[in-house]
């Protein structure tokens, strides 16, 4: 049947319409507020009939031959244009006919521009990652596979943070942090995880086996997405207008028969109404099944000091230790059964035998795709997303050490000289942990949706529109056991303040102090609880928090406004649009807790958010093409205008040159500003308290690796009545630290350059390679102090204003140490990038693949304060928990082996050593320090697939070698969770099948 006769029997337009319903359906909530885009498309061999406009709404190519690369190597299939009548002319015709006008040249639409231009013509650099590279490395989330990219910091959250990263995943670029990097799905913003004191897209609900490609956009100051890209962008590529099937099984466990891992996914699509429109569904369902740290050598004996001498575990510990509340000595410990023995220093708690080093998870994704194409001029689209999260991770008991201002119960448990069973007659302060309880266990429960519906197509002339609506939303629930009962212990206790409401109060013996209370088992200090006690006074924690944005997008564009009217001149193309953004974020605690009646501290509800309105435009110029010595000559500018509700109004712009003196060489390079609005999570996120890795520099042994400064530390302990001669540190190693927004913070201001060269030699098939040189300038930056640089810089005198942020009880032990997010100084960084692809065949059924992606950190820069010292932490690895890392050099390569259907890939990530540094100085042995160094790291994986018809199986080793990570005291782990996760599980084996139809 010809291309006509099947257009003269198709279904009746209101027919045809009813297959898409059921996913137009879904983004029904948003379609009455405006229209969505999703600008990715799937590229599929099609036969010549009449292509569906969605496939090329946005003018997106797969690469086929360099994977992992910048703009310009990358292969291109070319269009199949079919001659029609005009009134049935498709978009992809439409800009087929312009691109034969010119010659047939190949043109792209790659992140970084809204433009589609040449190969080998644009000045972003941009680096690709297919599905093949993501799918053969076995992992289960996006955020997994960019950790092994160079260019992927330390700042961001992965499964190994089990101390508050509620199994979340979350990326940074160039150790910028999260919240610099705009990451988005198809061109657009997705939803945020919404999490106190810091948000992001979670990369662990995005369905791996849905994605096409990524795209990493590796300079700041996107104005075409958002001035808020400050080291750049990540845009994930969805599969789109599939008309097949596919189901993929997998499963995978440690050589120690743990961490479990398993994943089903399955898509299906279906093309209708002669290909004018398609459906796509896909799905996703993935567990994880976590490691304790007590399972492995490395992690199962927490060290917590630094010291020729270390410290193991922690000084509460559940015999209770009591100390003199005048100078914070230890005295005595508790038998549990109602009596004191002395001190000991074996008596120091392992809490890692109750903590996970990698979170349990479990992840249910799906998402439902469909356009129809009207005409040429009118192209309606819908793409719903939606993840439910559950993630479960394990602290040891909660201390009871006193409340936390602003609470009103009494912020020191003293024991009274006539308590029974104190054998010193004397007041004693207590610190005891709450074994009866049981494990802090923490379940988070996390529903994300993200709704975006829109119209695209041809308005008159090559002008392209472009108008969509998204709206995200993410509501999380936070559940954790043993968090306790403050009053209720007190009063099992028979403990009560002397002057109830001051937090300062004494506390004075009520041997009936249980009476008339339900339930209430009186109780001694010096016992454990029974188990009718525990249930009484523990208490289990409800929080709860919600993320919405709505973004309207509406945009027009023209590849080729004008041709330049002289030899070799080339287009002018334009791109322009508006968006109106919209953030509100929600924090509900428990009401105990926001009561400052638990254990922990008090958390008040909080809530806010803002408006943008912004406007952008972008031109390109290609002012020579196809010239001696300039096959293209091409200018880029970019400008955004941004009208904030709480920062007032902003300009930002970025510019760009390329030259291809050949077709073998381009160079590159790009100049821009962002800004930055703090985002609702630093705003208006809730204040929580977290045990960070950090040692007091009044403690007798911490004092002494301070060298130089040794001197005004003791000074500085002493106006303060501590003696650190004989003054012990009671939660060795940890610190209690509040975290959390910030209503007063000020935006960022940013400025990035970079330039390289690719090049690309025809007379070797299938070799590219590129270099790239980035610069980054940060002002105001948002972020936290790390809890040692606050008590460093009060007690050293380097920054005598931090002795505001540290508390401490009339013992002398630290109550806590504020560290709220706010506008520190300046950040600096650059370095040089350079990606290399090589594929050649050696027989009719052989040929390899070799790629490498290499990053070399030339500075790392930054003010702690504003106005203050710039630190220097290129080579260097901050060695407390929560600490990052900014080695010199990191890599990764693969090499694969193809034989007919058979493959083998093996996969290499490099991480140079780094010296350790404890958040201002890099330490040294000479200054009493135990370990400085960390060691060059390198993780492999092998990875084996065979195909067979409509089989793939797939079977990898992960940490071929078994290479544990390498130690750091963190107080926790004893590595480093955000650099060496990957480390973490050991050698692990993997099985995969999956089949299409």
């Amino acid at each position: 049947m010809s291309h006509t006769d099947r257009r003269k029997k198709r279904l009746p337009l209101s027919f045809s319409l009813l297959y898409a319903l059921p996913v137009f359906a879904a983004g029904a909530p948003v379609l009455a507020q405006a229209a969505v885009t999703s600008p990715s498309s799937e590229t599929r061999a099609v036969a010549p009939k009449k292509v569906s406009v969605h496939k090329v709404r946005t003018g997106k190519a797969t690469a086929q031959k360099p994977s992992t690369q910048t703009l310009a190597p990358q292969t291109v299939r070319k269009q199949n244009v079919v001659q029609t009548p005009s009134s049935a002319r498709t978009i992809q015709q439409a800009r087929g006919a312009g691109a034969a006008a010119e010659g047939g040249t190949e043109t792209v639409e790659v992140t970084g521009s809204y433009l589609r231009q040449g190969r080998n013509t644009s000045a972003n650099p941009v680096q690709i990652i297919t599905s093949r590279e993501i799918q053969q490395t076995g992992v289960t989330s996006v955020g997994d596979f960019l950790q092994r990219m160079p260019s992927i910091g330390s700042s961001g959250t992965g499964n190994a943070d089990t101390n508050g990263g509620a199994g979340v995943g979350c990326v940074d670029l160039r150790n910028l942090g999260s919240s610099r990097v705009l990451v988005l799905v198809d061109g657009k913003r997705l939803t945020q995880t919404g999490l106190s004191g810091g948000s992001c897209v979670d990369m662990n609900a995005i369905p791996v086996m849905a994605i096409q490609s990524i795209e990493i956009l590796k300079d700041g100051g996107s104005e075409l997405y958002g001035a808020d890209a400050v080291s750049g962008v990540i845009n994930i590529k969805m599969r789109h207008d599939i008309n097949t099937g596919a189901v993929t099984m997998r499963g995978d466990i440690s050589q120690r028969g743990d961490n479990k891992t398993g994943l089903i996914s399955a898509y299906k699509g279906w093309n209708f109404d002669h290909d004018r429109g398609n459906i796509t569904l896909m799905g996703q369902y993935d567990t994880q099944g976590g490691v304790m740290m007590k399972d492995r050598a490395w992690s199962r004996n927490p060290q917590s000091s630094n010291t020729m001498n270390p410290n193991f575990g922690s000084a509460i510990s559940t015999n209770g230790m009591f100390f003199d509340p005048n100078t914070g000595s230890p005295l005595y410990n508790s038998n549990n059964a109602g009596s004191m023995t002395p001190y000991s220093k074996s008596s120091r708690y392992n809490y890692n035998n109750d903590t996970s080093l990698l979170n349990n998870t479990q992840n249910a994704s799906l998402m439902g795709d469909a356009h129809y194409d009207f005409s040429k001029h009118f192209t309606l689209y819908s793409n719903v997303m939606y993840s439910h999260k559950t993630s479960w991770t394990q602290m040891a008991p909660m201390p009871a050490m006193g409340s936390v201002a602003p609470s009103t119960l009494p912020s020191a448990i003293m024991i009274p000289a006539d308590y029974p069973g104190n054998v010193s007659g004397e007041e004693l302060q207590m610190y005891r942990r709450m074994g009866e309880f049981g494990p802090r266990k923490t379940e988070t429960a996390v529903d994300s949706l993200t709704a975006k519906v829109g119209a695209s197509g041809e308005i008159i002339a090559g002008w392209m529109y472009d108008a969509s609506f998204t709206y995200g939303s993410t509501m999380s629930s936070f559940q954790t056991s043993g968090v306790g009962d403050y009053n209720k212990l007190l009063r099992e206790w028979g403990l009560e303040a002397a002057t109830p409401g001051d937090s300062g109060s004494d506390l004075i013996y009520n041997p009936n102090s249980c009476v008339g209370y339900a339930g209430c088992v009186q109780s001694s200090v010096l016992s454990r609880l029974s188990p009718e006690a525990a249930q009484y006074a523990n208490y289990t924690e409800h929080d709860h928090s919600q993320y919405t944005m709505r973004d309207f997008n509406a945009r027009i564009h023209n590849d080729s406004v004008v041709k330049m009217p002289y030899k070799g001149g080339g287009n002018l193309g334009i791109a322009l649009g508006m968006e109106h953004r919209g953030e509100q974020m929600s924090y509900r605690p428990d009401p105990l807790i926001a009561q400052g009646g638990s254990l922990t501290n008090t958390v008040l509800p909080t809530g806010g958010g803002f408006n943008v309105s912004e406007a952008y435009l972008e031109g390109n110029l290609t002012l020579l093409h196809n010239m001696p010595f300039a096959k293209n000559l091409s200018i880029d500018g970019q400008g955004r205008y941004s009208s904030y509700n709480t920062f007032g109004s902003t300009y930002n712009w970025k510019a760009g040159i390329n030259w291809q003196p050949t077709r073998d060489v381009a160079f590159r390079g790009t100049l821009g500003t962002s800004f930055r609005q703090p985002s609702v999570s630093e705003l208006y996120g809730g204040t929580l308290m977290s045990y960070n890795g950090a040692n007091d520099p009044c403690d007798m042994t911490q004092i002494t690796s301070y060298g130089s400064r040794q001197a005004a530390v003791m000074a500085n302990c002493m106006k303060q009545g501590i003696n650190p001669n004989t003054f012990q540190q009671a939660g060795s190693g940890q610190v209690p630290t509040l975290n959390g927004g910030n209503s007063k913070l000020r935006p960022e201001i940013g400025r990035t350059y970079t330039f390289g060269a690719t090049f690309t030699p025809h007379w070797v098939p299938g070799l590219s390679t590129s270099a790239s040189f980035w610069h980054y300038r940060v002002s105001d930056t948002i972020s936290a102090l790390s809890t040692q640089y606050v008590l460093d810089g009060c007690y050293t005198g380097s920054s005598p204003t931090m002795c505001q942020n540290v508390t401490r009880l009339s013992s002398g032990q630290i109550s806590t140490v504020s560290a709220l997010n706010a506008n520190l100084g300046a950040l600096t960084t650059s370095g040089v990038d350079w990606d290399l692809s090589y594929r050649f065949r050696v027989s009719d059924a052989d040929w390899f693949m070799v790629e490498n992606n290499f990053q070399r950190l030339v500075s790392y820069k930054q003010q702690a304060i504003p106005g203050g010292e710039h630190y220097n932490y290129l080579g260097s690895i901050t060695y407390q928990a929560q600490g990052t890392s900014n080695p010199t050099v990191r890599d990764y390569a693969s090499l694969t082996w193809h034989h007919n259907n058979f493959s083998v890939t093996y996969m290499m990530q490099y991480i140079s050593g780094m010296h350790w540094n404890d958040g201002t100085y890099t330490i040294y042995k000479s200054d009493g320090y135990g370990r400085v160094k960390t060691p060059a790291m390198v993780l492999q994986d092998l990875t084996f697939n065979y195909n067979l018809k409509r089989w793939n199986f797939q079977f990898e080793v992960q940490n071929l070698a078994d290479k544990q990570p390498p130690f750091l005291v963190n107080a926790a782990s004893n590595s480093n969770d955000s650099t060496y996760g990957g480390w973490y599980a050991g050698r692990s084996f993997l099985l995969q099948a999956g089949m299409n139809f």
